[in-house]
């Protein structure tokens, strides 16, 4: 596959202006508002919008968020051109289930559905007895899971169902195998019980960057969906991810980097960078301390520590102990060894170690330039479109000046999603007969 000719945008689906941030009114139907964005999104030629998901109450903040799957399946039927991502946890699904969920969803939306998987921080508490498995136990789920959902997708051969002289679907049975999966977690015989898909496979993307997060996108993801805040760190990831890629014998360019990016905009630069101190100015930096700790895995004490020296490097935990969010960890022990003091650990834990920028549209367009000439950025995160003046900047802002430069398309490139991201199918897996 090669690298695709222009840059790709999703926005948060219902107007989140960040993948853990509920901007709209949680006292009211989210219908109204996510049916305007999606239909402004689309209207602004954003390649697709993207659903996260929290599985427990007040997790980052937030009340918890809408279910993906049935959100995104309503704002199908709403919009025609725009893809759905749907975030989804392979801790607590069954892969023929995500299976049929995935291929409907491709289904009612005439081929535009993608899967962000994730492996899940948080929520165990609401899915029977014991812990969080661990993060080891975790991806081997997920890898196991992704093996049969892909077999599953792929257990119709080309021609098993076409139509027949009245009018009428024709089967034919011999094309259609069973996949007999046996493993570790889970026994599948398959075949999938719903006709073939538009996409064949949904776009698959995969959120997660320790390094057993890496390794279960360079194998199988797509797309993966990173925290990458600084340019060094871009350039780092990008690398080891595509060459572990290349290794497993994976198309060069793969897999595409999404990133999520949390602007500031400003009409000038003094603008946005007096409402970056305004910002500042309103944190709370006591709660900031239990933000940094959550950073750092949560078992780090940082109560009585003075705020403008550098945190002892001492207190860091091994990353491998950690159980949650190790991506998060290596970011922000990073953060630790580089001297950052604990009010610049807490500043930076605002955007939970996400890429972060300000200025006029035109200074933010040469930042998204940088990283995508430098090859380290394919799909980027733009929110705000619920709100007039965020939605400005960003359409008549900042897209218009990456598409003036050719960097972002002006148009859909192809009826279904996967065409439009300039993705190409991996060969079928072999099926049982």
């Amino acid at each position: 596959m090669s690298r695709p000719r222009s840059l790709k945008t999703v926005t948060p689906a219902g107007g989140s202006p960040g993948p853990y941030e509920l901007a709209i009114d949680p006292t009211r139907s989210t219908a109204d508002t996510a049916v305007r964005v999606a239909r402004l999104a689309e209207e602004a030629r954003i390649d697709a919008l993207f659903a996260p998901d929290l599985l427990t109450f007040g997790a980052q903040g937030t009340i918890g968020a809408q279910e993906p799957l049935v959100f995104v399946s309503a704002l199908s039927q709403v919009t025609s051109d725009i893809g759905l991502i749907a975030t989804v946890s392979t801790t607590f699904h069954h892969p023929f289930n995500l299976a049929r969920l995935f291929g409907t969803l491709d289904h009612v939306s005439n081929g535009r559905a993608a899967w962000n998987l994730v492996t899940s921080s948080i929520g165990e508490e609401n899915f029977g007895p014991g812990g969080l498995p661990s993060p080891e136990e975790r991806y081997a789920r997920a890898a196991e899971t992704l093996e049969i959902v892909n077999a599953l997708w792929d257990s119709w051969e080309p021609g098993a169902l076409r139509p027949g002289p009245d009018g009428q679907a024709v089967l034919d049975a011999s094309r259609v195998h069973r996949i007999d999966h046996v493993g570790e977690y889970f026994s599948v015989a398959g075949p999938l019980n719903i006709p073939p898909l538009p996409q064949r496979r949904p776009v698959q993307i995969q959120a997660g960057q320790s390094a057993a997060g890496m390794e279960l996108g360079a194998r199988y993801a797509e797309i993966v969906f990173t925290a990458l805040p600084t340019m060094e760190g871009a350039l780092s990831f990008t690398k080891r991810i595509r060459d572990r890629a290349a290794e497993l014998g994976r198309a060069p360019g793969l897999p595409l980097i999404f990133s999520s990016f949390h602007a500031t905009y400003g009409a000038t630069e003094e603008e946005a960078q007096r409402l970056v101190r305004e910002k500042r100015e309103a944190i709370d930096y006591e709660r900031g301390r239990a933000q940094v700790a959550d950073m750092l895995g949560g078992g780090v004490d940082l109560s009585g520590l003075p705020l403008d020296k550098p945190l002892p490097e001492s207190l860091l935990p091994e990353v491998s102990s950690v159980g949650r969010r190790r991506g998060r960890v290596e970011i922000f022990s990073g953060y630790v060894r580089r001297g950052y003091t604990l009010r610049e650990l807490v500043i930076a834990a605002q955007d939970t170690g996400h890429w972060s920028v300000a200025g006029t549209p035109e200074q933010l367009a040469d930042a998204v330039e940088e990283r995508f000439r430098a090859g380290v950025l394919d799909v980027l995160s733009l929110g705000g479109l619920h709100d007039p003046r965020q939605h400005d900047f960003v359409v008549n802002g900042l897209l218009h000046e990456l598409r003036k430069r050719g960097i972002v398309t002006s148009d859909y490139g192809g009826s279904t999603l996967r065409e439009n991201l300039g993705l190409e199918l991996p060969a079928r897996l072999p099926a049982a007969v």
